[in-house]
């Protein structure tokens, strides 16, 4: 596989969202550091290189597109459009040292507000027609019905904050709810320094960025949420239930409508994934064989919210998705300064798709 040929299968996917009507834009490789870190906070400094600009500052290698794209496009205007783009991207990649650090994206992003429903429907079905020359495995899901859930909660507001903030963090989310619960008691040396009179009398000397003060204020936020009453063992269940979905979507959707009976919180969420079922069977997609996963995109970018996708190769379990999106519509809010508009994209990892022309491994032909 030569960088060349991987560029030349970019540009012909990029041929085929602009065909659908999409307009070619570029983005700078070095991005604004700041705007990322205020998104998703220090995370993200252990996924993508990070180093200074004499003039701009604290700057990073492009991770991704979707951000500056919506910065660009809420700057002018936030009107309806497509938009399409290809280059390189940069991910550290520590859990996966095998992966390169350094590869092409192909995207392709919606911004309308006539309908969500609609729009999800159009960018999978587009993503699963330029990739009809392979036999991916495409699994859909919908952060929007967990935090619909999790805003549901009947819970404290902070709490139910920390929840928001970590379920793109499954384990971190399960050891709150397990916390929240009482399934996992409190941490002996957390209990004692709760019940101290004086928090700060066996401390030693001051070290790292918090002072006194902070620490204090610290303490005084773990006793009021100490504090709190448990968090009920049925809720954390349906909790549970919910997470566990995992089918065809008709039967997704039958199973999530019966929780929804006990967890009224996510009954607006499910009728959205009905519309998307019928708009998605509308352009021509069997939904009886379109798979639903509830936890499906909770390691992916933190600014989906709502509708998720991925297409993977079937052979290649270790392989991340060859194809993956979903709907970020908060983000405008937060990079459209008092402006706002539905959004929906995914992007294509070409390399990958060359490497299975070579190796004739998902392909088409591969099947006769």
């Amino acid at each position: 596989m030569t960088l060349a040929t991987v560029r030349a299968k970019a540009a012909a996917l990029k041929s085929r969202f602009e065909a659908a009507g999409a307009v070619s834009v570029d983005c700078a490789v070095l991005q604004p550091a700041e705007v990322l870190l205020d998104l998703y906070g220090e995370d993200v400094r252990t996924r993508a290189f990070v180093t200074t600009d004499p003039v701009r500052g604290e700057v990073m290698l492009r991770p991704d597109f979707t951000v500056p794209v919506v910065q660009m496009h809420m700057a002018e205007g936030a009107e309806p459009a497509r938009y399409t783009y290809a280059g390189e991207v940069f991910r550290r990649q520590e859990e996966h040292p095998e992966r390169a650090p350094e590869y092409f994206q192909v995207g392709y992003e919606v911004f309308d507000r006539e309908s969500a429903a609609a729009a999800d429907a159009e960018v999978f079905a587009l993503f699963s027609e330029v990739l009809s020359d392979y036999t991916l495995r495409p699994v859909t899901g919908d952060i929007g019905i967990l935090t619909a859930a999790v805003l549901g909660l009947e819970t404290s507001a902070p709490r139910r904050a920390a929840l928001m903030r970590h379920i793109w963090r499954p384990r971190r989310f399960r050891a709150l709810l397990d916390r929240y619960s009482g399934r996992a008691p409190m941490p002996a040396s957390r209990a004692a320094l709760l019940a101290s009179e004086d928090p700060m009398a066996a401390a030693g000397p001051m070290i790292g960025l918090r002072d006194e003060d902070e620490v204090l204020q610290r303490v005084e936020m773990l006793r009021l949420d100490a504090s709190e009453p448990m968090l009920s063992g049925e809720q954390v269940d349906l909790i549970d239930a919910l997470l566990k979905v995992s089918e065809m979507c008709p039967y997704a959707l039958e199973h999530l409508r019966d929780i929804a009976v006990d967890m009224p919180a996510i009954s607006e969420a499910v009728e959205a994934f009905e519309a998307r079922c019928e708009a998605l069977q509308a352009r021509g997609v069997d939904v009886s064989r379109l798979a639903f996963e509830a936890g499906h995109g909770r390691s992916s970018m933190e600014y989906y919210d709502g509708f998720v996708f991925g297409f993977y190769c079937p052979q290649r379990a270790d392989w991340p998705a060859i194809a993956s999106g979903g709907r970020y519509d908060a983000l405008t809010r937060q990079l459209g300064r008092g402006k706002e508009i539905p959004a929906v994209g995914g992007v294509i990892r070409p390399g990958l798709l060359v490497e299975m022309d070579e190796k004739a491994c998902c392909a088409q032909e591969s099947k006769a």
